[in-house]
């Protein structure tokens, strides 16, 4: 639809029909992350689909503009070229971007087949000030991925640990369901999954379920978090496991971006290595209208929050 109105409009730059597309507001926000220049780099390693990037610096007026997404992706590689122990993930949400559309907590649905009552990302919105003079604030709350995660010491069975990357993951086959991590994560960014279908309740006509058929078979199919193939089946992973936003690994190991970050219609979910100093989540963490959730309880989050 886009690319078919530019055809039709050549007069309208992208900038301009975005702008008209999203509101002023929306416009303003791609834009301020949106120019880097890409210098050319080495091959990175064999197995990555592109090349990694060189530096990204300030835009020089002959460099090639390129949306921040591109940064993050191109950033993403040249990470992945490195040692595992060598990376450290984070992600920045720009407070200030958000505007509550719920597109992340959407993608993240679709990305991991997350049945109902299971959400890795959801937004917390908050009413402020007294009327008329109200405002509204949406706060995206993943998985905090906690350098000292409190969810990791309570599990009886070392089936949530952290990985070589730093992000906390769930071995779905040792999970024994008993929830004791749910108890333990202060920021409530667990959840249990009780084999809940969304076509669990279809009406019902002429003794059939409506639309059970496709959408029923549809839910059945596998998730591939973590990488691995696992059916919706009843007794089976992750079927009365506790589950979490993992920052879709499953994505990020093969030069993808996590679904919530590709998402953001105001790109106010930012992702990469922090252990990069050239890196856009190296600058932006260092700012001082920064913060974490909850840093009093000395979990160490890596998740970093702009005001």
């Amino acid at each position: 639809m886009v690319d078919a109105d530019m055809e039709r409009f050549p007069d309208v730059n992208r900038r301009r029909f975005l702008k008209g597309l999203l509101g002023t507001g929306a416009a303003a926000a791609i834009a301020s992350y949106e120019v880097f220049a890409i210098e050319p780099g080495p091959a990175a390693a064999q197995d990555l689909p592109v090349t990694a990037p060189g530096p990204v610096t300030a835009l020089s007026s002959d460099a090639k503009q390129v949306d921040v997404l591109e940064r993050m992706r191109v950033e993403l590689l040249a990470a992945l070229a490195r040692p595992v122990a060598d990376r450290r993930w984070v992600m920045v949400i720009d407070l200030r971007k958000c505007v509550g559309c719920h597109a992340c907590t959407i993608a993240c649905v679709a990305e991991n087949k997350l049945p109902p009552g299971v959400v890795y990302r959801p937004v917390i919105e908050e009413e402020f000030g007294t009327y008329p003079n109200v405002g509204r604030k949406f706060t995206p709350r993943p998985c905090m991925q906690c350098d000292k995660p409190p969810c990791v010491p309570v599990c009886p069975v070392h089936a949530t640990y952290k990985g070589e990357d730093g992000v906390v993951v769930v071995d779905y086959d040792q999970c024994i369901g008993c929830r004791a991590c749910l108890t333990a994560c202060p920021y409530g960014a667990r959840v249990s999954d009780f084999n809940h279908l969304y076509t669990g309740a279809m009406p019902v006509a002429d003794g059939k379920v409506v639309g059970k058929d496709i959408a029923g078979r549809y839910e059945m199919l596998p998730m591939y978090e973590y990488g691995k193939a696992r059916p919706r089946e009843e007794g089976q992973s992750p079927v009365g496991n506790a589950r979490k936003c993992h920052f879709c690994l499953h994505r990020v190991k093969v030069g993808e971006l996590p679904a919530c970050v590709t998402s953001c219609i105001g790109r106010a979910t930012l992702f990469g290595d922090a252990n990069d100093p050239n890196s856009l989540v190296a600058s932006l963490i260092a700012l001082p209208n920064v913060s974490r959730l909850k840093e009093e309880l000395g979990t160490e989050p890596r998740v970093f929050y702009l005001s």
